[in-house]
């Protein structure tokens, strides 16, 4: 049996799995490492954030990114030294943080890398006849596996989409382990780059669980801010934001679009919430003379409504709801406060109050889904309610 079979078989059968979970998302902002101990699968999984840090990208390597992020049309030789390129930093910021932390690469069992979404492209997005869902994360798995010495699992998406999936959100498959319960309904609200949302009721049946995108998170108020005011790359604690007031004509265009009319589950992402969207409400509304403040105040709270017009069409019945985020946005005062402002009575906090730290939340669920590749057992979710197929995901990279 090849040798590296055979270390799989072992790390499969230990007792505790050392599990490095990676996620570097739409906003560019650096590449979150999470250093995890996990033990069994499944609903038994129990899991401790060891270490965790997010290191910076530094600006070229993010205009190299954006040059092909979610654009149709790109230098196709870009990309493919993108792909090389971006594994390799990933490679060398692991080794890095393990120097930090003073663990060799010996310590760990596995890497489970995100890769880097470069476009998704759901059908109901791209509307293209003879082609089903679709979407590409680069960063090759076989370069940080090499270069690090770690058996890497990767590309997790591409097996949610051939087994029927969208691609998205994966988070569904490490809430309903790592926080479902019984006796309190549950919203796992994740405000990144796109905002999403697991909501996991008080029974822990699978079969009403729910996950899905609900719509612009940070990237619509990144991008704006990125272009109005060179050198910034977020608002933030919303300083710019709230030194301007919402327009409600243009929260009214912004507003107007299929997406939002559409049943859960559902996915999306920049290449429907970017500049182009915010130009065409501001042309719909009327508002382009707008000041920049006032724009990205409207914005803000385009993204706290489309939270949580979501929240109360589908859960208002629930009184004893309870609210964890984590991402990005819950770290903008001012798109917190609006989200607490319309649910009022609602408990609204993060995922510390369940033991792991919001930053390191979508880095963990990675790690638990590499987990699930080696030691897990797909019938868990063998209720396959809509856009969450029952399948264990990941591609396999070994070192040597």
């Amino acid at each position: 049996m090849n040798s590296n079979i055979n270390r799989l078989v072992s790390i499969a059968g230990k007792e505790t799995r050392t599990i490095i979970g990676l996620m570097s998302g739409t906003s560019l902002d650096g590449l979150d490492v999470a250093l995890c101990q996990v033990s069994d699968s499944g609903l038994q999984t129990k899991l401790e954030l060891k270490q965790f840090c997010t290191v910076a990208y530094n600006d070229t390597f993010k205009t190299q990114v954006k040059e092909i992020f979610s654009k149709r049309n790109i230098d196709l030789e870009q990309l493919c030294l993108l792909n090389e390129h971006i594994g390799l930093t990933h490679a060398s910021m692991i080794n890095d943080c393990l120097k930090r932390w003073n663990v060799t690469s010996a310590d760990i069992d596995l890497i489970a890398s995100h890769g880097q979404t470069i476009y998704h492209a759901p059908s109901s997005l791209h509307k293209q006849k003879g082609f089903t869902n679709a979407t590409l994360q680069i960063g090759d798995a076989d370069h940080i596996a090499v270069n690090t010495g770690i058996i890497t699992i990767s590309d997790f998406r591409q097996k949610h989409i051939a087994a029927g999936g969208e691609g998205a959100p994966l988070a569904v498959y490490g809430d309903h382990i790592l926080f479902g319960t019984t006796g309190e309904a549950r919203i796992l609200l994740n405000i990144g780059g796109i905002s999403n949302l697991t909501y996991l009721p008080a029974n822990r049946d699978f079969a009403k669980v729910t996950c899905s995108d609900i719509g612009p998170g940070n990237t619509l108020m990144d991008a704006f801010v990125q272009k109005h005011f060179p050198g910034k790359h977020f608002d933030k604690n919303a300083e710019i934001a709230t030194t301007g007031s919402c327009n409600n004509s243009l929260l009214q265009a912004l507003k107007e679009n299929s997406f939002f009319d559409t049943t859960l589950p559902k996915t999306t992402g920049p290449e429907l919430f970017n500049l182009q969207y915010i130009e065409t409400a501001l042309k719909k509304s009327g508002t382009e003379k707008l000041p920049v403040q006032d724009i990205l105040h409207s914005l803000t709270k385009f993204t706290a409504d489309s939270i949580t017009d979501i929240v109360k069409k589908y859960w208002a019945d629930k009184t004893d709801l309870k609210i964890y985020c984590s991402g990005g946005g819950m770290h903008n005062p001012l798109l917190m406060q609006y989200i607490s402002q319309q649910l009022p009575g609602t408990f609204i906090s993060t995922t510390r109050e369940l033991g792991i730290d919001p930053d390191a939340k979508e880095a963990v669920l990675f790690a638990i889904l590499a987990n699930e590749s080696i030691c897990g057992n797909p019938e868990l979710f063998s209720s396959a309610n809509k856009n969450t197929p029952a399948v264990c995901m990941g591609k396999i990279s070994f070192f040597s």
